[in-house]
């Protein structure tokens, strides 16, 4: 319907209006008449807002009567729908004529009260207001819509929802603004979508008007269609980089249509979208919304917006603005009722000033009406972060037309800024093709000099042969560390030196080469030549050779890390399931197959000599492949990676090369040794069932994950018998390949997360080898501490570690034992020096344990003689002699039980000689430091042993003196003047033992007997000899098969044992075995 329709209506409703005699007043009884249309489609119809309309009059009789009970007025409503449903056009469209003869009834009946709410279309509401032809209606107006320019600055209307003008202006000062986050924008494209709402009719209207003064300051194109669009998102030379539309999130999704063009971070999306809540209340964006600024109401509402019209809990922001609308002209009447309450009982109508300039509260929020009664807000201005959140970037206050930032460092789409008026002015066209003619000619002749040097240097490589000069190459300084042994020949055991040195600040390693003098022969200086050209990652470099004053040496790339056998082999720095797990497992294998696919496609053709061995690991864990290429110099080569073919029959093959990377593989899986299976472990046995048979390593099949079925499956396929039927290379890198990518999309990890992942694991695992080095380092020290202990005391050993020097102490009062064994000569004459050995060791064990259990420190052993102090190093009072006497009472019950191995029967008798007095103590000597005692004290202990007699413990007067001292009681008896040489003659003391202790002390031969023990000793021995060589003598420990024998022989015992010396019936028991002095 056009102005023309609108000027017939108007001009019909001016005659109705004239012919009116009166009009109804603002009673008691305030009448507010509803003028809206009523249908099913409009979100603002009669049907949704007549509810909220009622609800408002009922909180404003709530107020009236909760402020002032003399309040007199209540508001009612008179509600006039109006249906389009018979027109050509539905709607918004056909509404003119229908308001104006709404009004034309209301004010026939007298019924037009003192405010009127709507109409909300532009088209209904233009007849009314317009002032040159409109209607000449005093009552103020109050529309939830009429967005258009058309009812900008009219006399009585109010709209309670920002209209047209508010969206241009934000429009003018928005694109002006200039700031860190946002340049000035000077151009704009509009999209106005098939199927407007009534509000983006009007704001794209306003928007691309050209007619002044309602353009804007900036250059606006319009889009009609999708196509038009796309077709501008992809040209360069646009006129700007943004676009305004106004509709829903889902009409954005529909018009961008998939189109990368449209999800550039190049250009941003305006979307007006001022009547919904989804920006506040949804949880996450839409990833088309990415680049995407909104322009929406700010969160304000104390509702939720439920667009379904047939639910019945409908809720939109065109009926709250209704139903606050009710509770404004509420507000109103109150505030003219409290000035004049006559003036309103007499009033017609409320004057219009009441509702401008002016703010108010409803459900929607806070209301500020401007001196033309239209609403201001601050719009809000949301955009989608980089994790799809929406989040408010900039506010703009329409009162005052000002940009607030609110986030200052957003993570959006557009980097750090929003992007500029129009896309980076690129050269022109000439200058283009100028530029890429210049960059082609350039690259063209710099590639056709480096072919030309390239193959320069290949026709003098294949003319003549040359060294690397030798200055070139630096030795490292320590050979003999630097010299590994490589056993290249199983077959001949001949080994070739492999040295480290340093070559173009590198570390390289020198291979002896057979020919010393450097004179190859064409093949050799063929293969030299294919080595050369080989340059690939997973293979070693070949640099040359070169001539030094040890031969003739290959020089080759290092492998930090060393051989993939000692890798495989080293379970501590590269642990299982942590470091190695089975993705390093087969980008190994991958690295193997990658490096033998380029050599058997180079001129080499074939490894065949392909081991774990050969295979080198760098500091970056990549596997690269040695000692291919070398035929001319070394025999061919057979062990357990050999092919089963080339075990029958000498020679080499790409096929034979597939066999040994499977027993290769195998290693890598297994971690065990090579070729290891269960039922075999003998190189040569397996050796020769390869031979002779099918025989291959363990796979367990039927144990196996899915994952290592794969493997397994293709280790299976590269050892089969047929050589025709095993995979080549290319085919094995590829299906290794495959495997590698599906875990990693299994376990939708990218590289650089798999990355990161490998260096916490190997992080971790460096912890883990630090802490458990430490531990052995810690054990190893311990151990070194201990053995320092053993042989030197505590402090002594303390002061060697801290200062490496021991100064030398004068003790007071120490006690010193000295103990050898009676008749040690005879009974060595009688053995051999490994049975000495073993006598001495039994018996010293035996003193050293009981050592363990007193303060008491051993100094040494020379041949049978033992020297223990106490009372040093640490000095422990009068506790010496004490500890040093109890420690001769349980040696002397020791040797009572003791017996010889090699002898048993024969008695072995030890004297025991116990000082005490000062003593110098220190360690002496450099080599072999050993804590010595000097003084007089020392020598006169040794003459007290020397003159004792056998199982007796001869002590001298200043040990019974110290004894006497303490609170123990020590039994001994007086042996009377004893001469000592160098001392004269002194009264000594045999020690019997201890009063309350039972030692079980071996009863001493008589002084007659001693005399006779040296002459006996030796027939006793050779009698003892006798009866071991005749079989005739129990050992200490029987085994089962001899208790017979023991039985029969049991005769022969006694009649020997009966034959033994009177003197040691003495101390003889029943059992030989158990026989001590």
């Amino acid at each position: 319907m056009g102005s023309g329709s609108w000027l017939l209506c108007l001009f019909i409703f001016g005659i109705l209006v004239a012919s009116c005699p009166s009009v109804g007043q603002c009673g008691s009884g305030i009448t507010i008449n509803v003028i809206l249309l009523d249908d099913e489609d409009s979100p603002w119809s009669l049907q949704y807002v007549e509810g909220e309309i009622l609800k408002a009059i009922e909180k404003d009789s709530a107020i009236n009567a909760a402020q002032d009970p003399a309040v007199t007025f209540n508001l009612t409503a008179n509600f006039s729908g109006f249906d389009t449903t018979l027109y050509w056009h539905r709607g918004c469209r056909s509404s003119s004529c229908e308001a104006v003869a709404e009004l034309n009834n209301l004010t026939e009946s007298g019924n037009l009260g003192c405010a009127v709410l709507g109409p909300t279309c532009t088209y209904a509401t233009f007849p009314i207001v317009d002032k040159e032809a409109g209607m000449s209606l005093s009552r103020p107006i109050l529309s939830a819509g009429s967005f258009g320019r058309s009812c900008d600055y009219t006399f009585n209307l109010q709209r309670l929802l920002p209209p047209a003008r508010k969206i241009a202006d934000f429009v003018n000062h928005f694109w002006e603004q200039n700031n860190e986050l946002k340049p000035s924008w000077k151009a704009a494209y509009i999209y106005k979508t098939t199927n407007p709402t009534e509000e983006c009719i009007w704001y794209v209207s306003a928007i691309e008007a050209t007619v002044e003064p309602l353009a804007l300051n900036i250059s606006i194109t319009p889009l009609r269609s999708p196509t038009e669009l796309h077709s501008v998102l992809t040209l360069r030379n646009r006129t700007s980089n943004l676009f305004i539309m106004c509709g829903s999130p889902m009409d954005l999704v529909e018009i961008k249509n998939g189109s990368k063009a449209a999800d550039s971070s190049d250009i941003a999306f305006i979307l007006i979208d001022l009547y919904s809540d989804v920006y506040y209340t949804n949880t996450s964006s839409l990833p088309e919304m990415k680049n995407v600024l909104v322009l929406t109401m700010p969160n304000t509402r104390s509702y939720r917006i439920n667009p379904d019209l047939k639910d019945n809990n409908t809720m939109n922001d065109y009926m709250a603005a209704y139903h606050d609308a009710v509770l404004f002209i509420g507000q109103v009447m109150r505030t003219i009722s409290k000035q004049n309450q006559s003036q309103l009982h007499r009033a017609e109508y409320v004057n219009v000033n009441y509702f401008r300039n002016t703010k108010f509260t409803g459900i929607a929020g806070n209301y500020t009406l401007d001196e033309y009664g239209d609403r201001d807000v601050a719009f809000s201005i949301i955009y989608t972060t980089t994790d799809n959140k929406y989040d408010i970037l900039f506010t703009f206050d329409t009162e005052r037309n000002k940009t607030t930032v609110v986030e200052e460092a957003p993570k959006f789409i557009w980097g750090k800024r929003l992007p500029n008026n129009m896309p980076d002015s690129g050269p022109a066209i000439r200058n283009i093709i100028i530029i890429v003619l210049a960059v082609t000619v350039v690259v063209v002749a710099t590639i056709a000099f480096i072919f030309y040097r390239q193959n320069r240097r290949d026709r003098l490589l294949r003319k003549r042969w040359s060294h690397v000069n030798s200055d070139l190459i630096t030795l490292m300084e320590n050979d003999d560390i630097n010299v590994i042994s490589l056993n290249i020949e199983s077959k001949k055991k001949k080994k070739f030196k492999i040295r480290c040195a340093l070559y173009d600040k590198k570390i390289v390693i020198l291979k002896e080469l057979k020919n010393s003098d450097g004179n190859f022969d064409k093949t050799q200086k063929r293969e030299l030549n294919a080595l050369l050209h080989i340059d690939y990652y997973n293979l070693t470099k070949f640099y040359g050779t070169v001539k030094l004053d040890h031969g003739v040496f290959g020089v080759f790339e290092y492998g930090e890390r060393g051989s993939l056998r000692y890798v495989l082999n080293d379970k501590i720095s590269y642990p299982e399931e942590t470091f190695m797990d089975w993705e390093f497992k087969i980008s190994v294998m991958y690295d193997i197959a990658k490096g033998m696919s380029y050599l058997h496609a180079s001129d080499i053709q074939v490894h065949g000599r392909l081991k774990s061995t050969n295979c080198v690991v760098d500091n970056r864990m990549v596997v690269k492949i040695t000692d291919f290429g070398c035929n001319a110099f070394l025999s061919p080569f057979q062990d357990l990676w050999t092919a089963p073919e080339h075990l029958r029959n000498e020679g080499t093959s790409q096929k034979g090369d597939v066999y040994s990377f499977a027993i290769i593989a195998q290693e890598i899986v297994l971690r065990k040794n090579t070729f290891y299976t269960e039922s075999c472990s003998d190189r040569s046995e397996k050796l020769s069932r390869l031979k002779s048979s099918y025989f291959r390593p363990d796979l367990n099949f039927e144990t196996a994950s899915e994952k290592e079925l794969e493997v397994y499956a293709l280790i299976k396929s590269c050892w089969d018998e047929d050589p025709e039927k095993r995979p080549d290379f290319k085919k094995v890198e590829i299906y290794l390949g495959k495997i590698i990518s599906k875990i990693h999309n299994q376990e939708n990890e990218s590289y650089l997360d798999n990355m990161i992942r490998r260096l916490q694991m190997y992080s971790r695992n460096l912890e883990y080898l630090v802490e458990e080095r430490t531990a052995l380092y810690k054990a190893e020290r311990d151990r070194a501490d201990n053995l320092n202990f053993m042989l030197l005391p505590g402090p002594v050993v303390k002061s060697l570690k801290e200062t490496g020097a021991v100064e030398p102490e004068l003790y007071d009062e120490v006690t010193i034992y000295f103990s050898d064994i009676v008749g040690f000569t005879t009974l060595c004459q009688y053995s051999t020096p490994m049975e000495v050995v073993d006598m001495l060791n039994d018996i010293y064990k035996g003193f050293d344990s009981i050592v363990d259990h007193h303060d008491v420190y051993k100094v040494e052993t020379i041949g049978d003689a033992y020297m223990v102090a106490s009372g040093l190093p640490k000095r422990n009072g009068n506790r010496h002699a004490v500890d040093i006497c109890r420690m001769a009472l349980d040696i002397l019950a020791f040797m009572g039980t003791f017996q010889l191995r090699h002898l048993p029967g024969i008695p072995v008798w030890i004297r025991i000689g116990v000082h005490s007095g000062p003593c110098a103590a220190g360690v002496v000597g450099i080599k072999m430091p050993r804590y010595c005692l000097f003084g007089d004290t020392v020598n006169t202990a040794s003459r007290m042993e020397s003159t004792g007699h056998p199982l007796r413990i001869h002590v001298s007067q200043p040990t019974i003196d110290i004894l006497e001292r303490t609170n123990c009681k020590f039994e001994y008896e007086m042996r009377g003047e004893t001469y000592l040489k160098g001392k004269g003659t002194e009264t000594t003391y045999w020690l019997t033992g201890e009063t309350g202790e039972d030692y079980d002390l071996p009863t001493p031969p008589t002084t007659e007997n001693v005399q006779r023990l040296q002459q006996d000793l030796a027939h006793m021995t050779l009698t003892c000899l006798e009866r071991r060589s005749r079989g005739s003598v129990r050992r200490k420990k029987l085994l089962p098969s001899q208790s017979k024998e023991d039985t029969s022989d049991q005769g022969s015992e006694v009649e020997s044992e009966s034959s033994l010396p009177e003197y040691l019936h003495l101390a003889t028991v029943d059992n030989t075995l158990s026989t001590f002095l």
